[in-house]
């Protein structure tokens, strides 16, 4: 089972919205049953529950993991192809995010559409990685910062758009025969504090501020 797998196909979106295949997937993710084991957790007839698993695996969000023999009946063991799963904007091709129509580093939609178009385009990688059975070079960062006050947030920001881009000059190699470019995007942005009894599982980026930094190979965005 995967970790995390990316749904681009909308159909599939689709089907994985639904609040009880929803339900299905987080039961299966969970260890492999059959319709009729999940029925009672899910407070539906076999066969309906049935008809929900045939529409996942048809899509790919569930896999047989096994058959076993109860009675005169064999029953179809079924296991989720992923702990869990993230939709790519590819679900919403016509409208998705395009982070190029604007650049606007401190607004956090802008900081949006750029974090969608990095599930979009990480999860056209691990797709393609997975088809060709390669592995994918990829590397990210993950922190948090308190910041005590508004100028040293301001003074950390400048620091740091000037760090990375000092390294993206020293290393972009635009002429270099078999390179391959890459796209580097650097986030910061408020941490979300938990409402009573729920946690969060993680924080992109580093915190406790508004603001991003995306710089590529390209002159413009090395700005």
């Amino acid at each position: 089972m995967l970790d995390v797998t990316v749904i681009e196909d909308p159909a599939a979106a689709a089907v994985s919205l639904d609040p009880i295949r929803g339900r299905l997937l987080a039961e299966l993710a969970a260890g492999p049953a059959s319709a009729a084991m999940l029925a009672g957790k899910v407070g539906l007839p076999r066969q309906k529950v049935n008809y929900h698993l045939k529409a996942l695996e048809r899509h790919g969000l569930v896999e047989l993991a096994g058959e076993r023999r109860k009675g005169n009946v064999t029953e179809r063991l079924m296991r989720a192809t992923a702990a869990s799963y993230v939709i790519s904007p590819l679900a919403l091709a016509a409208v998705q995010p395009d982070p190029d129509r604007f650049r606007d580093q401190l607004s956090a939609r802008w900081l949006l559409a750029v974090g969608a178009r990095l599930v979009r385009d990480v999860g056209s990688l691990i797709t393609g990685a997975a088809r060709a059975r390669q592995r994918l070079a990829t590397y990210a960062l993950d922190g948090e910062v308190r910041f005590a006050s508004a100028g040293d947030r301001a003074a950390f920001i400048e620091e740091l758009t000037a760090g990375v881009g000092a390294l993206v000059r020293k290393y972009d190699s635009p002429g270099a025969e078999g390179g391959r470019d890459h796209r580097i995007v650097v986030a910061v942005h408020p941490t979300v504090k938990p409402r009573t009894g729920e946690a969060i599982s993680g924080t992109t980026g580093a915190a406790d501020t508004t603001g991003t930094t995306d710089i590529t190979r390209t002159a413009e965005n090395q700005e």
